[in-house]
């Protein structure tokens, strides 16, 4: 499965939108969105219900439409789904899921649930919150995040696996080396973190506007599929060269200057 050119303009477009809109870092949105789906709007996991961009699980999914749906013209979406995450009708259900897979609607969700999980851990922890303490929040959920860097800050070599028993056996790449011993907690939060990095740190090609492979990411390659055969490789170069920092350093709620100039030229540059 390959993502067309079309495709490819949308997602940036939609992410740039979404930064511009939520004032949630462009580079960590893009970083994110590498390592979940390889930028495809349409990659599914094996082991569980995430989908669509940003893989959102049915329950997250349908917790941050009812909470800021309604901010970004899905109010019919939002009061839909009950206080306990129901939706009384079925269809009604599927076309609410389904919005996962739209790159403008997964990105602004993206964006808020970023915002309200940087608010909830730098309550917690006392400091400010870096990309990848994000991706923690995203991954494991905030509690799952909260326990995670509090057992980091006191055991950095504990046994990840051992505190992560669930998420561990859906992502076995994550908390396993190939040899089957267990990471610690410092070298899963690492990977994270280099995997941020690298969307928005390494030299290579920018997203193209022409069609490439995407396929089970590397780091998530149990749980995430995106398609076969060839690497989608390194496609958030150009944001680095332009900005010249890495994700887990960025300033999540405010972009500077050469980020939010990047995606202004890439939304006039497309006509959005």
């Amino acid at each position: 499965m390959t993502v067309s050119a079309v495709t490819s303009s949308r997602v940036q477009s939609a992410i740039a939108a979404a930064s511009s809109r939520t004032g949630i870092d462009f580079d960590y949105l893009m970083g994110q969105a590498r390592i979940e789906s390889g930028f495809n709007p349409s990659a599914r996991a094996g082991s569980s219900s995430a989908s669509g961009l940003y893989q959102f699980i049915e329950s997250s999914w349908l917790s941050v439409v009812k909470k800021h749906g309604a901010e970004h013209g899905l109010g019919w979406a939002a009061d839909a789904i009950g206080p306990n995450g129901r939706v009384a009708d079925p269809a009604t259900r599927r076309a609410i899921l389904a919005l996962r897979n739209d790159p403008s609607a997964a990105s602004l969700m993206a964006a808020e649930h970023a915002g309200d999980n940087k608010d909830a851990l730098e309550n917690s922890l006392g400091r400010e919150a870096t990309g990848t303490d994000l991706y923690m929040a995203h991954f494991l959920g905030i509690g799952g995040a909260r326990k995670f860097l509090k057992a980091m800050a006191g055991s950095p070599d504990a046994n990840a696996a051992r505190l992560f028993p669930a998420a561990a056996s859906a992502n076995r790449n994550v908390f396993f080396e190939r040899d089957g011993s267990a990471r610690s907690l410092s070298e899963v939060y690492e990977r994270f973190a280099g995997k941020l990095g690298a969307g928005s740190g390494s030299t290579g090609s920018s997203l193209p506007a022409v069609n490439y492979a995407a396929r089970s990411l590397e780091m998530d390659g149990a749980t995430v599929v995106t398609g076969s055969n060839e690497s989608a490789d390194d496609a958030l170069a150009w944001a680095a060269n332009a900005t010249g920092r890495g994700a887990g350093r960025a300033s999540l709620m405010r972009p500077t200057p050469d980020t939010a100039r990047l995606a202004y030229m890439m939304l006039a540059n497309m006509g959005a």
